[in-house]
């Protein structure tokens, strides 16, 4: 019980933060809606981000894709978000990019418009927020991302493998969660991107100590796919989980 607790203080270790450049990232992943939206793509911003960061040079990729092998490393790869700011009578836009922990990497200038009809004015203000991301010129740099820094030592985490057969993920399943390698596991992120839940490596590869919203449970392979499985009132309570390893 003691081992136990000694690897959830380990993983609960806040990440020590440090420099990065946008160019120091593969690609980018944009999601389908933002916050201030109420529907996916709503006013074709998610089109127009796309267009607006291969113009930049970048390689992007929706959150919904599958994404080719070599982008395989979710912290190899920036995500991207639309913020909206309250003006009266004028619409404001600025866009955030973000490594795989959400720190924010960059911060572009805020895109102004006046113009009362929504799509028209979406697209000035955020055409005019991307013109200092232009000015970054971006080009991929090809250096390592240091994902991780415990102590004193920084370490970037590669992808690692499951020895033993495990459920194929069904990259089509809109609540499909992604695997980063942290120290003692993984940590599973949704697409926008959010920490959902932490996997500690046990003896077995098809078997993890699984902690979600503060429940410790375990999250087990079985019949072809996960189940994320923990006690309450005394009734053991099984979820499947979508997980792309």
């Amino acid at each position: 019980m003691m081992k136990i607790k000694f690897l959830l203080i380990a993983l609960l270790i806040s990440v020590i933060g440090f420099s990065q450049s946008v160019n120091d990232y593969k690609a980018v992943i944009i999601p389908l809606k933002y916050e201030f939206l109420k529907t996916e793509n709503q006013y074709r911003l998610a089109t127009m981000t796309k267009s607006n960061l291969i113009k930049a040079g970048f390689t992007a990729f929706y959150a919904n894709e599958e994404i080719p092998a070599e982008y395989s490393d979710r912290c190899q790869l920036l995500y991207v978000d639309v913020k909206k700011e309250s003006g009266f009578l004028i619409t404001k836009l600025f866009v955030e990019f973000k490594d795989c922990f959400g720190k924010v990497v960059y911060t572009s200038e805020i895109g102004k418009s006046k113009e009362k009809e929504y799509e028209v004015a979406y697209k000035e203000s955020l055409d005019l927020a991307f013109a200092s991301v232009n000015k970054l010129h971006y080009k991929y740099s090809g250096k390592a991302v240091a994902t991780t820094k415990t102590a004193s030592v920084i370490t970037s985490a590669p992808i690692q493998t499951i020895a033993v057969s495990t459920p194929v993920a069904d990259v089509s399943d809109p609540n499909l969660l992604y695997a980063q390698p942290t120290e003692n596991g993984y940590q599973l992120i949704d697409k926008t991107p959010k920490v959902v839940m932490k996997l500690l490596k046990t003896s077995r590869p098809d078997s993890f100590i699984a902690i979600k919203d503060g429940i410790q449970g375990s999250l087990n392979a079985k019949d072809n796919q996960w189940f994320f499985e923990y006690y309450q009132n005394d009734k053991l309570v099984s979820e499947k989980v979508s997980v792309k390893f």
